[in-house]
């Protein structure tokens, strides 16, 4: 049966007032080196050399942070961990703060510790985001989420399909969609991520595959699209 993942819930972080951020924090004493061993070296010194080091990087985090939570089975909550990790950071305002280097380190640590506990996140979870503000690579938090998602669906034999739409489609719509993806592909289990794309007009697209390669569209826009090339009166224009 194909498992069916509801769009992620919306997760607000606020970062501390100043009068809070000033206030030290005491030795947080956390193992490091024993929860990622193989990360001790790799984070000795940020790295450096554009954008195709920065896409290696960001895979030897996720690949680290995989190893580590298939080795305590909790590779499912992990997934779980990275996409809050994911919601938080996307907030420009928490990642100008966590990646301005003028910000005291314990001051991160702060507000970072606060983002770990509002948000409950595993204690390895933890652990590799003071990694990665210790070692300055937490400006690759991004990249390192799709990384991890790669790893996962790898690991775990689940095909990402992402369905777009007009309006949020029922549950029971996805769960056909999650049904004949996994059909197509073959996938033990198949992963259903949402987006809201009025340009659609109505309908849905799918789009799942290697890195999105594979597109199912039942869009009313699509259906437009070949009206138009028929007709050869280019794009049309809907009244409002």
């Amino acid at each position: 049966m194909a498992s069916l993942q509801q769009p992620s819930i919306s997760l607000q972080s606020k970062l501390l007032p100043s009068s809070q951020l000033t206030r030290a924090l005491p030795s947080l004493n956390l193992s490091f080196s024993a929860t990622f061993p193989s990360l001790k070296l790799t984070t000795s010194r940020p790295l450096h050399g554009g954008a195709k080091m920065s896409a290696t990087a960001a895979s030897s985090y996720a690949t680290a942070l995989a190893d580590v939570a298939k080795s305590n089975n909790s590779l499912d909550t992990t997934s779980s961990d990275v996409e809050k990790v994911e919601k938080v950071f996307s907030d420009t305002q928490v990642l100008d703060f966590f990646t301005n280097p003028t910000v005291d380190i314990l001051k991160k640590r702060q507000v970072l510790d606060e983002i770990v506990k509002s948000s409950e996140l595993q204690p390895h979870t933890a652990n590799f985001l003071n990694i990665l503000v210790d070692a300055k690579r937490i400006d690759l938090i991004k990249e390192i989420a799709k990384e991890f998602e790669m790893v996962y669906n790898k690991l775990t034999d689940t095909e990402l399909a992402v369905v777009s739409s007009v309006v949020p489609l029922e549950s029971q719509h996805l769960a056909q969609i999650a049904k004949q993806v996994q059909k197509l592909t073959g996938a033990k289990n198949v992963r259903i991520k949402t987006k809201i794309d009025p340009s659609l007009v109505a309908g849905f697209t799918i789009r799942y595959g290697s890195s999105g390669s594979k597109l199912i569209d039942m869009s009313v826009k699509k259906q437009l699209e070949e009206i138009a090339a028929q007709l050869e009166v280019g794009d049309i224009q809907l009244a409002v």
